[in-house]
């Protein structure tokens, strides 16, 4: 009571500030870094934006077709990369005058199989009419508002479709390849060579003995600025804390499990008297007992021995009926079993050649009618008859069943009621070995019954092992200590002295979402990038299963790589230049047996190099090593090459240069053919890149 008469008596206060933390709160984002909530554009290509209204919208009626199959950053990325090649492009198609008038746009109908093999514009003959298109549209536009705006984008996208059809077909209509290109071709494929090499590893030069400087790592970066562009991304490292059931959660599931095997005594309320309620091992009513108890909802199917957990099917499959086994745990659960019934011939293994027919369910690999097929059958079911054996050599012949025919017709653990009627009473009421003929809607089937097996059903009650109220308390408790102690102290140590594990993150991107280890951490990624965070800082995430205690460790501007974070790219391709300029040094005017023993090494064959697939046979893929040697003639040996895994020497044994053809038109034509495509791909490619863009969607989503 006096707690709440303080809180009454300053009432009015309380609601003062209260009004004043909520105003703060929308001043903050009103006059905060936009949250993304003032922008009015997701980014600009070429001087031109990008509404984000509409953005929005075509990110929301995209995310309606992908549903659950992908991420919101996934579907924003999908749909940014689409803006930005409708922009670039159609800034291309107005320099050229590639437009599509309103009278083209039924030819560009016409042209797309979606509508020409629709048959609601299909007129008697089954040819696209295009005044019922017209029609359809039209009553589109005066009958249904939603469908006739669903048609103008379906219209935009063909229009935008058929433009950049045309766009690339000039593009291609400037790209083809000369006989003499295509006389190239053959040669790079037919060309061949045999040599006998030596090949000193760079690994024969330990790693430690040579030394690459950070400015040596710079003048390499300068040198290749275009392969050192990077985006702006942040390092982190975190702590992950896990809500997961202590083992006192894992031995009170059990207990309680164990408490529900034997009759208990609850008082009933109702009749003010203690009554005794049967154990699972009492019970007379086995379902309605595990629909009230179990985790996993009763299920009453016959199982086999092989459809019963490896280490437990013995266990389960031999239980005597009635009796009950466990608790055990079985992955994330303790369950107890209780056998309810044996089934002797419970599941069948069979097998069946299908012989369908004209107007039957399933479609027969040739037109025959019926009778046809009732023949044919009966032949078959002689044949099986005859020689048991060879049925499944039959069925692959024959059977026109698509699942089970490459198996030789065979079907396993069949339980009853499964197949259809007719199927199914034929290889229940059989013999095993018994081989006869039915009918079905799909056909006439030859059926051979492999084998019966005996199932069982078993009742079982299961509980999930699950983090209790105090484990999560704990774990709550545990984490905050751990926040508090992170941003005081060194993040590394504090983690240390309580034995956890910091697990790193770099390069993380402005528009990432997955974190490894712990997955979709997207505020995560945000924070990072938040102007305001500095490297240091400390925060804490939930996940679903706990809480991430992360750092920022580093940033990276965009632009050129540093030293720092270029190194792991570049000292291995320079580490790799000093040895190869090592061993050449050493190893200078020695001949191609000199330089093996010299180097304990052996002198190896290779057979049929090329120069479209130069790769040699126990060295891996060596495109220079394999152009030195098709250059050399048959006996020259080379001097020592500079190679991808290490510094060889070849001598060429044999060199066959492929006979001269007639025509070199069909290598000239896949050439032109392989051209055209690339130049598709590198003439969008160079445009964006030339681009002016502007992306601030990291800021929005």
């Amino acid at each position: 009571m006096a707690i709440l008469e303080k809180i009454r008596s300053r009432s009015l206060f309380l609601i003062l500030v209260i009004g004043l933390a909520l105003f703060a709160f929308v001043i903050s984002g009103v006059f905060g870094k936009d949250s993304g909530t003032g922008k009015t554009t997701v980014g600009e290509v070429n001087g031109e934006s990008i509404s984000r209204q509409e953005f929005a919208y075509k990110v929301e009626n995209a995310s309606r077709r992908y549903g659950a199959n992908a991420t919101t950053v996934q579907v924003v990325n999908q749909v940014w990369n689409q803006e930005v090649r409708g922009i670039v492009l159609e800034q291309q198609y107005e320099d050229l005058g590639i437009n599509i008038e309103k009278d083209q746009i039924l030819e560009v109908v016409k042209a797309n199989p979606a509508f020409a093999q629709d048959p609601t514009f299909q007129n008697e003959a089954g040819v696209f009419d295009e005044g019922k298109f017209i029609e359809f549209i039209a009553d589109l536009k005066a009958n249904n508002p939603a469908g006739y705006q669903q048609w103008q984008m379906q219209e935009d996208a063909l229009i935008n479709a058929s433009k950049e059809q045309s766009y690339f077909n000039l593009i291609k209509a400037g790209v083809g390849a000369t006989l003499k290109e295509g006389e190239l071709a053959y040669h790079l494929e037919s060309d061949k060579v045999d040599v006998k090499y030596v090949k000193i590893p760079y690994t024969a030069i330990a790693d430690s003995t040579v030394n690459v400087s950070n400015s040596e790592i710079e003048s390499y970066v300068k040198e290749h600025k275009n392969e050192f562009k990077q985006d702006a991304s942040r390092d982190i490292r975190y702590v992950y804390f896990e809500e997961s059931a202590s083992e006192d959660d894992i031995n009170e599931v059990k207990t309680e499990l164990s408490k529900l095997l034997e009759n208990s005594v609850v008082y009933n309320e109702a009749t003010k008297s203690d009554e005794t309620v049967a154990g699972f091992k009492t019970t007379t009513n086995v379902q309605d007992f595990v629909t009230r108890n179990s985790d996993i909802k009763y299920d009453s199917t016959y199982v086999t021995k092989k459809d019963l957990p490896a280490a437990l099917a013995d266990t389960l499959y031999n239980l005597p009926v009635g009796s009950v086994y466990g608790p055990y745990k079985d992955g994330n659960y303790f369950k107890i079993t209780r056998k309810v019934a044996n089934k002797e011939g419970g599941s069948v293994k069979a097998s069946h050649i299908l012989i369908s027919y004209d107007g039957s369910q399933a479609q027969p690999k040739e037109s025959r009618t019926k009778e046809e097929a009732k023949a044919k059958a009966e032949e078959l079911l002689a044949k099986a008859k005859a020689k048991p054996d060879d049925f499944a050599t039959l069925a692959k012949e024959n059977s026109e069943d698509p699942g089970s025919a490459n198996s030789g017709g065979t079907y396993d653990n069949i339980p009853e009621g499964q197949m259809v009627p007719q199927f199914n009473d034929y290889i229940f009421d059989n013999k095993i070995g018994s081989i006869g003929l039915v009918e079905t809607d799909f056909g006439f089937h030859v059926i051979k019954i492999d084998d019966k097996y005996n199932v069982v059903q078993l009742a079982t009650v299961a509980r999930e092992i699950e983090p209790s109220e105090k484990t999560i308390s704990n774990l709550y408790t545990e984490t905050t200590k751990f926040e508090m102690a992170a941003v005081d102290g060194d993040f590394q140590e504090v983690a240390k002295a309580s034995n956890y594990n910091v697990r790193p993150v770099n390069k993380i991107k402005a528009l990432d979402e997955n974190i490894p280890g712990i997955g979709n951490q997207r505020g995560m990624v945000q924070w990072a990038f938040n102007e305001e965070t500095e490297v240091g800082d400390v925060k804490r995430f939930n996940t679903p299963n706990g809480y991430a205690i992360a750092q920022l460790t580093g940033k990276r501007k965009e632009g050129l790589a540093t030293a720092k974070d270029a190194s792991a790219t570049v000292l291995p391709i320079l580490r790799k230049q000093k040895k190869a300029a090592i061993i050449m040094k050493d190893n200078a005017g020695k001949s191609i047996d000199e330089l093996a023993k010299t180097n304990n090494v052996n002198v190896t064959a290779a057979a049929g190099l090329s120069m479209k697939t130069p790769t040699i046979s126990g060295a891996g893929r060596e495109p220079k090593v394999v152009g030195v040697a098709m250059a050399l003639s048959e006996g020259d040996t080379s001097n020592l090459i500079e190679g991808e895994n290490g510094v060889f020497m070849v001598s060429v044994t044999k060199k066959e240069i492929a006979p001269s053809l007639e025509n070199y038109a069909t290598y000239s034509n896949t050439q032109k053919t392989l051209n055209r495509n690339r130049a598709t791909i590198a003439a969008y490619n160079a445009l964006k890149d030339a681009a002016e863009i502007e992306d601030e969607r990291a800021d929005i989503y």
